[in-house]
């Protein structure tokens, strides 16, 4: 299956690619979660859409809320048959 990959342009950074696996939406907000490899197990990220109707460009933010984390990403795996989120402390 080919993913569809975006470019984030972080303030005074360099662009970063990211592929997208999968997007929700929880309680009128966007998810999406993203992955830094099309293949192959990779670092991944949830990123929640912070976007106003009036932006032009779409604005995500990296999902660090441990509670918020724990409910998006438990929606991504009953989405996705073939992911499970482990935490960096495990």
């Amino acid at each position: 299956m080919k993913l569809e990959k975006i470019v984030f342009c972080p303030d005074g950074d360099e662009p970063v690619e990211f592929y997208v696996l999968e997007q929700t939406r929880i309680s009128g907000t966007n998810y999406i979660l993203v992955t830094d490899f099309e293949e192959g197990d990779g670092e991944a990220l949830i990123l929640k859409d912070m976007s106003k109707d009036e932006d032009k460009d779409s604005v995500y933010a990296i999902v660090d809320d441990d509670t918020e984390l724990k409910a998006v990403a438990g929606v991504f795996e009953d989405l996705l048959d073939d992911v499970k989120f482990v935490s960096e402390e495990q």
